[in-house]
């Protein structure tokens, strides 16, 4: 079992010798030198970074469906069967492996049956979570798993346990997947589909603690238990994988519960929630946010790393040989809407600050390959810290996508262990890390190493030693900019896009990089 290297400590407290908080795994000390070095293993007990952890999320909520994804097939923006195509294509260069859908709170209240049939006898509802808005059924399960396929993305189905009931939950596991004859499969070819989809992950309901019914752990899990026995891997492959709904940040007796009252045969997730909020009171401003706030926003970001290591603690109590997967299914930066936008739909800009904030996430996910097996940012389009922003036939990347897209080098290639000593990063009388490492060599033998500067004033320099990788001739890519409320607009699309990176040198075996103030920086080896 493979057992990650890095112990990180996180300093925070006002005291003279600094008060040592441990979430991380590399440990850190402010030192006197000139660079921090970093020192990256090759071991082959290291686990693969599964390409799931760069997942994203569509939710029924605000533009992020209608008028983001789905434009509908006869409108005059490009689309294949509704779907934009400048979307299609922009998601297919980030390798998105997998997509979550309906939601979200909204999942809970999903009856998939509204969605599918003609458009014509499909009934609405109110979204009565976001929004109040109506919902006409018009983009159901065949336009999302029809534009997975166009995607090559693997589908992630939030199954509706709140509103719902364990028949109509097994009812759609056996129209989506079963390929012979049943009352289901025959409803799915008369609506146009003769071959099913074979959708591996199921989702089994949706915060249970919050939106999705407020329950209690120990009721949820028997209803895990319940509706888990009854979502059948139709066709005996073993294809299927059922995702419990997991813990909101820090509440450690939720993954307790769960794992010990459900057994491990029967889940092959657990989900984790973790939003950077501030302060749900007074989010701040998207755009328009001092140092203070983004200080504060890296601290909550850079919480994921205990989260990660605490749950999985407990998970490994129970799942010793790491089968259930630990499956952080909503994270993302969480700020005030944009002035003048409905409330409830949740749209936000994006700036250099969301940019620092997933390289960070994605690093610590890296990290953490032998248990974090999936994930996904919130949200994907026009939502919370979206890749993509739209305005009618308008479309822009934000910061986050290009950092994902800098990062897609590590989908599926083998972690390499790193140890370090970080600088800090000083606001005041509190300190964080100021650099972020994680490493991969892929199949080919190319090794990639992103980093972060979580530092907003400072450049930091550190040094590799590259000998033992077996590589020599390094590239860099580097995404940054003037200030860190810089983002993307309709008007100024390439603001913030990465460029070629070339503060580094190679001197006698050792990749000496300087760092600049609030940047993003991916080296590729060969």
């Amino acid at each position: 079992m493979y057992t990650n290297k890095q112990t990180f400590v996180f300093f925070r407290k006002r005291s003279f010798l600094n008060t040592l908080i441990i979430f991380f795994g590399v440990t850190f000390f402010a030192k006197a030198q000139n660079a921090t070095v970093i020192n990256i293993d090759l071991d082959e007990k290291a686990p693969v970074i599964s390409k799931h952890i760069y997942g994203h999320f569509a939710e029924h909520l605000g533009r992020c469906i209608y008028d983001g994804f789905f434009v509908g097939d006869t409108s005059k923006i490009a689309n294949t069967n509704g779907v934009r195509n400048d979307i299609i294509e922009a998601l297919k260069k980030l390798k998105i492996p997998n997509l979550r859908w309906p939601g979200g709170c909204f999942a809970d209240t999903y009856h998939w049956k509204d969605g599918i049939g003609p458009l014509e006898d499909r009934p609405t509802i109110v979204n009565q979570w976001w929004g109040g808005v109506t919902e006409d059924n018009s983009f159901g399960t065949h336009d999302f798993l029809n534009m997975c396929e166009v995607l090559g993305a693997e589908p992630y189905l939030s199954g509706n346990v709140g509103s719902g009931t364990v028949q109509e939950l097994a009812d759609w596991v056996q129209y989506t997947n079963f390929g012979g004859i049943s009352p289901m499969s025959d409803l799915r070819k008369k609506n146009g589909r003769t071959e099913p989809w074979k959708v591996k992950y199921w989702g089994i309901g949706n915060e249970a603690w919050g939106c999705g019914g407020n329950m209690t752990a120990d009721y949820y899990a028997n209803e895990y238990r319940k509706y888990a026995t009854f979502i059948s891997d139709w066709e005996n492959t073993g294809g299927i994988v059922r995702i419990a709904s997991g813990a909101s940040s820090s509440d450690y007796n939720w993954t307790e519960t769960l794992m010990k009252n459900i057994p491990n045969n029967m889940l092959g997730g657990l989900a984790l929630h973790h939003y950077s909020v501030i302060d749900w009171k007074k989010k701040g401003d998207a755009v328009s946010f001092t140092e203070e706030q983004y200080f504060k926003t890296m601290t909550e970001a850079l919480k994921m790393e205990e989260l990660v290591t605490k749950h999985s603690a407990i998970m490994d109590n129970y799942d010793p040989k790491k089968k259930v997967d630990l499956v952080v299914d909503e994270w993302g930066g969480w700020y005030e809407v944009e002035k003048g936008s409905n409330p409830g739909f949740l749209y936000q800009q994006n700036t250099m600050r969301d940019a620092i904030l997933a390289g960070t996430t994605l690093n610590i996910f890296n990290n953490h390959a032998d248990r974090v097996r999936m994930a996904n940012l919130a949200q994907c389009v026009n939502v919370l810290q979206a890749v993509i922003l739209t305005d009618k036939a308008k479309m822009i990347l934000t910061p986050t996508y290009h950092v994902m897209q800098m990062y897609s080098v590590h989908q599926d290639a083998k972690l390499l262990p790193i140890t370090f000593e970080s600088p800090l990063y000083k606001f005041n009388n509190e300190s964080l890390p100021a650099i972020s490492v994680s490493a991969s060599k892929n199949k080919n033998g190319q090794v990639h190493v992103s980093i972060v500067n979580v530092d907003s004033n400072k450049e930091n320099k550190i040094e590799i030693d590259i000998v033992k990788l077996g590589v020599k001739n390094f590239t860099g890519t580097i995404l940054t900019s003037s200030k860190l409320q810089d983002h993307n607009t309709f008007d100024n699309p390439n603001k913030i896009k990465p460029t070629v990176f070339k503060a580094f040198q190679n001197k006698k075996g050792k990749l000496e990089i300087t760092l600049p103030p609030f940047s993003v920086v991916m080296m590729e080896g060969k």
